[in-house]
């Protein structure tokens, strides 16, 4: 009888042993299951770090950025579809940057759009790739606003996945967080499931969470990258407009029997709105313009260029300096906004000719430095701007004016980004400046007057940056 107790315990306990073996076995199982899946997890994470890196070093276009977060999102969260949505220039709206082929709805529907896609499947896609988003609309809205990160699940019964169960792709399960970097909101990404795939887990939403991070600061540095490269573009561009500006403006010194002549430009910022010409009208006459363009940069750029081609085009032609200018202005006022205009002084100099032949269209007032005595006065003949008026006005204030010039007397103009040049306090260099630059160095001549003029305003305004184009021009009578 001992000998059937024994042997049953001893079946018993290889019975227990075998099925603790078993039960280990099972464990082990489930454990290098559970390590594959998660080596798994780890690649697929590695992976989506490893393209947003090399999006950095290579030129990436932003629609394979877009891309390559939406399709790594979902790839490491095992999710149904995703979708990117990123704000506009405006920072009022969300723009459809990327929704993968098969993500459930993220925003409402019409019935008509739902009705639709069941005969035709494209007018679906092409609603969510055409809807945008306003702040606090709807779900994604709602997480743009608040900046706060969302977890939505059917496992929770949340209300709020009602209204995007739509009849075409159900949504189960939803994941949608802030894209934001150095307190600049991006935009939103989202990720979700549908009935038929497994719900997102709250390790999912903490994966998710950090996925979020990295494409936020990937978005916001190509959005830099971009900004750069679009900089360098346009200073590229600045550079070959200012190069051609150079050459539109006199490359010498004029030569005119009887006269001796000089002239400068001093741009502000690449291109200028200011500018000066000498236009050979005959053997025996000069043209000297000198014109000022309201506003700076590109804009008054271009029309210098326009004012400049017209006025050579009409200078030959024109019989006297005022006619020239009405012709200037019939043409241009046109082409000229509202908010523009172009002051501008035009003579004429004649060979060997003490007179000169002036007109003046709302410009300022160029001195006049009478050797015999060193006094400079201005030479106020009257006109108003080119471009306000379309010719009753301007022909008729818009006149000749008679100047005599002596021996050694010099003519200088000038634009107010001399007179109005500021230094450090806020203080204008002024016309008693100017002046007493004139008075110091006009008996040397033209060039002579240019290098004080400009030697003293640099002086005046010191380290303050220049605000405004300067441009002179000294003409001295022989």
């Amino acid at each position: 009888m001992w000998s059937f107790l024994v042997i049953g315990l001893l079946s018993a306990a290889v019975l227990v042993l075998l099925l603790i073996l078993r039960k280990q076995r099972r464990s082990i199982e489930e454990l290098r299951r559970a390590r594959e899946e998660l080596q798994i997890e780890e690649n697929r994470v590695f992976d989506f770090l490893h393209g947003l890196g090399e999006a950095f070093s290579d030129d990436i276009r932003s629609s394979d950025l877009n891309r390559l977060i939406v399709e790594g999102a979902t790839r490491i969260l095992d999710a149904h579809g995703g979708a990117l949505y990123l704000a506009d220039r405006t920072g009022k709206l969300l723009l459809p940057t990327y929704i993968l082929k098969g993500c459930p709805p993220l925003v409402e529907v019409p019935r008509e759009i739902l009705q639709q896609s069941a005969t035709s499947p494209t007018a679906l896609d092409s609603y969510l790739r055409l809807h945008t988003v306003k702040a606090g609309e709807g779900l994604l809205g709602s997480v743009w606003e608040k900046k706060e990160p969302l977890f939505l699940s059917s496992r929770d019964s949340d209300p709020r996945l009602e209204s995007l169960k739509h009849s075409a792709l159900e949504m189960d399960s939803v994941m949608i967080c802030p894209l934001v970097y150095s307190n600049q909101s991006l935009g939103v990404l989202a990720v979700a499931n549908g009935p038929m795939s497994t719900p997102f887990s709250p390790s999912d939403f903490v994966v998710f969470q950090s996925i979020v991070e990295q494409s936020a600061f990937a978005l916001y540095n190509a959005i830099v990258y971009s900004e750069a490269s679009e900089k360098r573009r346009i200073d590229r561009d600045l550079d070959v407009a200012r190069d051609i500006q150079r050459i539109l403006l006199p490359n010498k010194e004029p030569e005119i029997q009887g006269f001796s002549i000089s002239g400068l430009n001093i741009p502000a910022s690449h291109v200028s709105g200011d500018y000066y010409d000498f236009i050979p009208l005959s053997k025996q006459c000069l043209g000297v313009a000198i014109a000022d363009v309201s506003g700076k940069g590109v804009p008054a750029s271009l029309i210098m260029a326009m004012c400049r081609s017209v006025l050579r085009s009409v200078a030959r032609s024109s019989e006297s300096a005022a006619t020239a200018l009405q012709e200037v202005n019939r043409q241009l006022y046109p082409d000229i906004k509202e908010d523009m205009f172009i002051s501008m002084a035009y003579l004429i100099l004649q060979s060997g000719d003490e007179e000169v032949s002036m007109a003046r269209a709302g410009h300022d007032a160029p001195l006049h430095f009478r050797a015999a005595d060193g006094s400079v006065a201005p030479i106020n003949p009257p006109g108003m701007a080119l471009g306000i008026d379309s010719g009753g006005v301007f022909n008729r204030v818009t006149g000749n004016f008679k100047l005599i010039l002596g021996k050694n007397d010099c003519l200088i103009l000038y634009t107010d980004g001399v007179t109005e040049a500021l230094d450090v306090n806020g203080l204008e260099f002024g016309m008693a400046k100017l002046i007493e630059a004139i008075q110091k160095s006009a008996a040397e001549g033209p060039q002579a007057i240019l290098k004080q003029v400009t030697n003293d305003l640099m002086d005046f305004v010191g380290g303050q940056p220049q605000s405004d184009d300067i441009t002179l021009i000294a003409i001295q009578k022989l």
